[in-house]
């Protein structure tokens, strides 16, 4: 795919958003250089999702792997982060693309040897309906904070009866929509912006309204995932 050997270029195509600043101040950063947290999700009402930054920043692990394995054709990461999963694909040597708001995170990304745009998944992008899978892994179904609009857009994005791997909240009940703000816990919280959280059968519901078939589910080391197919 010709638009991946370019990625590794820079550019954003329109205004930060709330989320988007937020992703990109210190606390994530920070974050992201050390490798380690804590660092958290922080709902209006003070309740706190710790944020794995640990597992982010170090190697693909087993339940990376099997993801990895199940993935078709030319491979676009959702909200890369710090790149791992596009160095693992590179290293196997799969043609892969990261796109995050972050900085910090797509400058770690090229520095692990992958390819990535400081980009929302809503701006435009290289290989728009021709991807192959599309990787919405560590939470990252909650961008947008709308289910539905992120699925229509991804649908967009990848080739006729191209591949999604989501990863889901292990509890099957969860259907949360919310505003959230990135913080460490110290320092005082970045502005809000919304985020939603899916268990498998709130991602299956929402997934069917939008025109994607189920291809597959699994859980590996306590994580949740879901295949579907675009229609």
């Amino acid at each position: 795919m010709s638009g991946v050997r370019a990625a590794a270029r820079v550019g954003r195509q329109r205004p930060a958003p709330a989320a988007e600043r937020a992703w990109s101040a210190d606390p994530y950063a920070d974050a992201l250089r050390a490798g380690r947290g804590p660092l958290f999700l922080r709902r209006a009402d003070g309740w706190l999702l710790p944020l794995d930054v640990e597992r982010w920043c170090a190697e693909a692990d087993a339940a990376d792997l099997e993801v990895l394995r199940r993935c078709e054709g030319a491979v676009l990461d959702v909200g890369c982060g710090p790149g791992r999963l596009v160095a693992a694909l590179g290293v196997r040597g799969r043609r892969a693309l990261g796109v995050d708001v972050s900085e910090a995170a797509v400058a770690h990304t090229v520095r692990r040897g992958g390819q990535a745009l400081l980009r929302s998944v809503f701006d435009p992008l290289p290989g728009t309906g021709r991807w192959g899978t599309a990787l919405l892994l560590d939470g990252n179904l909650g961008i947008g904070g709308d289910p539905s609009a992120l699925l229509a857009r991804l649908a967009r994005l990848l080739a006729p009866g191209g591949l999604l791997v989501a990863e889901t909240v292990p509890r099957p009940d969860v259907d949360e929509r919310a505003l959230v703000q990135v913080t460490d816990a110290r320092r005082t919280p970045g502005a809000p912006f919304p985020w939603a959280r899916l268990g498998t059968p709130a991602l299956l519901r929402y997934a069917e309204g939008a025109g994607w078939r189920a291809d597959d589910q699994w859980s590996m080391d306590g994580r949740s995932f879901v295949a579907l197919r675009a229609r």
